[in-house]
């Protein structure tokens, strides 16, 4: 880590990143007692990617966090009695108790678009909220996540496709924890950084260690900052670890201990409070007012989510369809140049006709085996990949040898399975509907 933001703001990333731990300490102690009626997913170990990156927005900007990202709604402002509420179904939730997770957002106020559980859903939804910004002339970025396992959903490409061809303002975080519940990456994409999967979109990417907060925000905000200069979409891949189950039923037993003790030896926490402190940013009396502002807060928020009461029972049929105006009013705006509202054109130049088309290399670097037109065909070189998988031994062919009247061998026609020639299956399959069996010159014309 290098010292190059203000002192406040090295502080602000050690709070939240303290209070995003704190919140989900809470809820577990929650959810051992049964107040949490949904399912409840640990962030631990993957603090310093939401902080970091949320904390590189501005207020105008938007977001949509998963499930995971409760350090991004905390830096956006949501308070922890908000999240509190919401676990626990409570009709003072943000969702008046219809749901028992964190599928809720704040489109007035904050700009948090509430998380889908189809995963990699998010990124065409917010590809079109910052298209809608820019359509609007408001300079705004839109940001979400996804993590490693749900990068290999459909939709992911889909909607980085899109968002790379209009140069939407968007940034994308792609956290690389290693578990897609209980498959590891290297069992779900045979390549070493994910971040390489932006090249196929023409895009940029960064590759940043997620462990490391003052990283983490300074990639992203480099990130945001060419996206709202109109370079167009941004991938950044942020390399951590799942220190927890898949949610709290999960007890993780699939994980290699030793796996587990490497990562929490780099804690994002416990690294950042070692930097603080040999800086000179953080000393005993400091770490331990932040820590009693924190647990004031906390007590205070959790007190007030455990004495809401329930939904009343006829709630239930309330707000389930939407009414029209009564519900939410949404209207076009047509106040901009039809200029300012066309997607921008493509960096690509469009050719139809190109020199030697079809020869080149393939992906394994070798000559591609295929000509067009009236190009010579290239040299069939295979690549490494394909001579590992090429046939070590020619097909062969079984045939039937019967003896002749001199006793020596006569080969017909290739033998079926059962090892019987394909001209005695057709002698046999004739006598059965009365026709006259397959002669020598059957076929010849007299």
């Amino acid at each position: 880590m290098k010292k190059q933001l203000t002192r406040q703001q090295y502080l602000d990333l050690y709070y939240y990143m303290r209070l995003n731990r704190a919140v989900e300490d809470t809820m577990v102690k929650l959810f051992r007692q049964n107040k949490i009626v949904g399912g409840l997913y640990s962030s631990e170990g993957q603090e310093g990617i939401s902080v970091g990156t949320a904390y590189a927005l501005e207020k105008k900007d938007w977001m949509a966090p998963m499930i995971r990202n409760i350090g991004a709604l905390l830096v956006k402002g949501v308070p922890p009695r908000d999240i509190f509420t919401q676990h626990m179904a409570k009709y003072t939730s943000p969702t008046r108790g219809k749901d028992g997770t964190s599928h809720f957002g704040d489109l007035e106020n904050l700009h948090i678009v509430s998380p889908i559980s189809m995963l990699g859903d998010l990124i065409p939804v917010m590809t079109g909220v910052a298209m809608a910004g820019r359509y609007l002339g408001q300079k705004i970025v839109a940001m979400t996540w996804i993590g490693d396992g749900g990068s290999s959903t459909g939709v992911f490409h889909e909607g980085l496709n899109f968002a790379a061809s209009q140069k939407a303002p968007f940034v994308l975080i792609l956290e690389n924890n290693q578990w897609a519940y209980s498959t590891p990456v290297k069992r779900q994409v045979p390549v070493k950084d994910l971040a390489d999967r932006a090249k196929s979109y023409g895009i940029p990417s960064y590759i940043v260690d997620g462990n490391d907060v003052v990283a983490v925000y300074t990639t992203a905000k480099e990130a945001v900052d060419r996206a709202r200069a109109g370079e167009g979409p941004i991938l950044i891949e942020a390399k951590s670890m799942r220190m927890r189950g898949h949610a709290q039923h999960d007890p993780a037993e699939y994980v290699p201990k030793e796996m587990f003790e490497y990562w929490k030896a780099r804690d994002p926490i416990v690294l950042y409070e070692k930097f603080l402190t040999g800086e000179k940013l953080l000393d005993v009396k400091g770490k331990k007012e932040i820590e009693e502002r924190i647990e004031t807060l906390l007590t205070k928020e959790r007190d007030f989510a455990e004495n809401s009461p329930m939904p009343p029972a006829e709630f239930a049929n309330e707000g389930v369809y939407c009414t029209g105006d009564s519900c939410h009013k949404i209207a076009p705006k047509w106040e901009r140049s039809k200029a300012e509202v066309t997607p921008p054109r493509s960096s690509i130049a469009g050719v139809w006709s190109v020199e030697g088309f079809g020869e080149g290399k393939g992906s394994a670097g070798k000559n591609a085996p295929i000509h067009f037109g009236d190009t010579a065909p290239a040299s069939p070189e295979l690549g490494e990949n394909e001579s590992k998988l090429a046939p070590k031994t020619p097909a062969k062919t079984v045939v039937k040898k019967v003896a002749g009247s001199n006793g020596k061998g006569k080969t017909h026609a290739p033998a079926t399975k059962n090892g019987a020639s394909r001209k005695e299956v057709a002698n046999a399959l004739a006598s059965r509907v009365g026709k006259k069996p397959a002669t020598a010159a059957a076929g010849k014309r007299r």
